[in-house]
């Protein structure tokens, strides 16, 4: 009765606190406006009211449709699009993270409360179109026993896959629908702790390196900086050998990769630090430059200083770079894809991003997917909604995107982890397909093959008898 009455007072804290604040539009673009720090007992919290779809459905544009392609899955975080327009969702639930603090406790609570009661599938299931009809009328389990599966790739024949502790491969051929052999272990991936579990996953338009996304084991390394190591950084890896370095650091909680196409620029999606406000900090998409440091937890948003962290490092904040593109703070970008002009002109350059929502804001942000436009290569203009709805002007919460995968036919896939549904966005009027150059590829590349790009890149010669290979 104590526990109870103790945890009662700290819900009543945290929803005073949630009172205050957060009415504020988020900041957004090349060069946001940020505000000040904002401290207090607890952080801005407003718990999501999960709700049954029932005959509602999301909402999209005049010219797009939206079906849902899958439904009663077992918490689907990310898909991939395989060479044959077969599609894999991987579905799992991972980390091990203590509660170090009465405020961890209820945001624990606070977070549980806005996901699925279902337990996590760990496994891999194939959605299959025969007819391309955009019905997915076969399904299967293609492989199971994985360990929180989240990044998926495919490159050099190969699947791979990003548990929360390791990356591993499976060997595939074209249709196939179950793998037949255990998957083979690439490299391990840290995973002490795991306050952060998801690895996220890309890999390189040559197929030659895999760059997996590690998030932080805390929020500003309030668990100390020893079970930091190897974390809020993406890795290169070998897709050969398995031996990895670096590639970026400073990243808090890099969600989602993706190559932008015709080029071998590294994109990605990264969720920010939280209790500095309700609009700090933002989450963003940015490039990921070899050797980068982008801050974390010593600043933010380029040189803006963390003053909660000590020792202070001014050494590493004078090195900060600037994300790109604010997305706006605790949106909670987990996806990220680029797109192409068969899914017509509005998104025809630029990238799709799928943000769970927020959980510490009393005015809720995110709960949809955006598009960020591009010219020249870089983002350009303010972000578009696509998908909305999913949590509605009824303060019900219908559903949470996760990871978005554009499919070269011509379809945006969205993995939706509270309903548990897989949607596809399809244009009434596509583009042209053959517009699309996907990433390490030329325009007489494309050409030449007389497909228009799509199906996926051959990446790279490697063969299954030299890759690395612990089972």
């Amino acid at each position: 009765m104590r526990v109870r009455s103790c945890f009662g007072t700290l819900a009543a804290c945290a929803a005073l606190t949630a009172c205050s604040g957060g009415s504020e539009a988020p900041e957004y673009g090349e060069n946001p406006q940020l505000p000040d720090t904002q401290r207090g007992l607890l952080p801005n919290m407003e718990i999501a009211n999960p709700a049954s779809w029932g005959d509602a459905r999301p909402q999209v544009p005049e010219g797009y449709t939206i079906t849902a392609i899958a439904t009663d899955l077992k918490v689907p975080r990310q898909s991939l699009v395989l060479p044959n327009g077969d599609i894999l969702i991987a579905e799992g639930s991972g980390g091990h993270a203590p509660k170090l603090r009465p405020k961890d406790i209820i945001a624990g609570y606070i977070k549980a409360k806005g996901k699925t009661s279902v337990e996590g599938g760990n496994r891999l299931t194939l959605l299959r179109d025969g007819d391309g009809d955009g019905t997915y009328e076969a399904r299967s389990v293609f492989a199971d026993g994985l360990d929180a599966p989240y990044g998926l790739a495919f490159a050099n024949g190969m699947i791979y896959v990003a548990n929360q502790g390791e990356l591993v491969r499976f060997t595939y051929r074209d249709g196939q629908t179950r793998a037949d052999a255990p998957p083979i272990r690439v490299t391990k991936l840290p995973e002490k702790i795991n306050h952060h579990w998801t690895k996220s996953l890309a890999a390189s338009p040559d197929g030659r390196f895999l760059y997996v996304g590690i998030g932080s084991n805390s929020n500003v390394g309030d668990r100390g900086m020893d079970v930091e190591e190897d974390r809020a950084m993406v890795w290169q890896i070998d897709a050969r050998t398995g031996m990895h370095r670096p590639f970026a650091t400073g990243i808090r909680n890099p969600t989602a990769l993706a190559f932008r196409p015709g080029s071998d620029e590294l994109w990605a999606v990264a969720n920010e630090r939280d209790e500095l406000g309700a609009n700090l900090v933002p989450d963003y998409l940015t490039s990921v430059r070899d050797g980068a440091f982008y801050g974390w937890p010593y600043s933010y948003w380029g040189q803006n200083v963390d003053t909660r962290v000590k020792p202070a490092r001014p050494d590493l904040v004078a090195s900060a770079i600037k994300p790109d593109y604010a997305l706006g703070a605790h949106v909670a970008a987990l996806g990220v894809a680029f797109s192409a002009p068969i899914m017509g002109e509005r998104f025809a350059q630029g990238a799709f991003v799928g943000e769970h929502g927020s959980w510490n804001r009393s005015d809720p942000v995110g709960y949809k997917v955006v598009f960020v436009p591009f010219s020249n290569g870089r983002p350009a203009g303010d972000p578009v909604d696509v998908v909305t709805g999913f949590r509605g002007e009824d303060g019900l919460t219908r559903g949470r995107p996760v990871g978005v995968t554009f499919d070269p036919r011509g379809a945006l896939i969205i993995c939706d982890d509270l309903s548990n549904t897989v949607w596809r966005l399809v244009p009434e009027t596509p583009g042209n397909p053959e517009d699309f150059v996907p990433a390490g590829r030329t325009r007489a590349d494309v050409l030449e093959e007389g497909e228009g790009g799509a199906r996926a890149p051959a990446s790279a010669v490697a063969t299954p008898d030299n890759l690395p290979g612990d089972r």
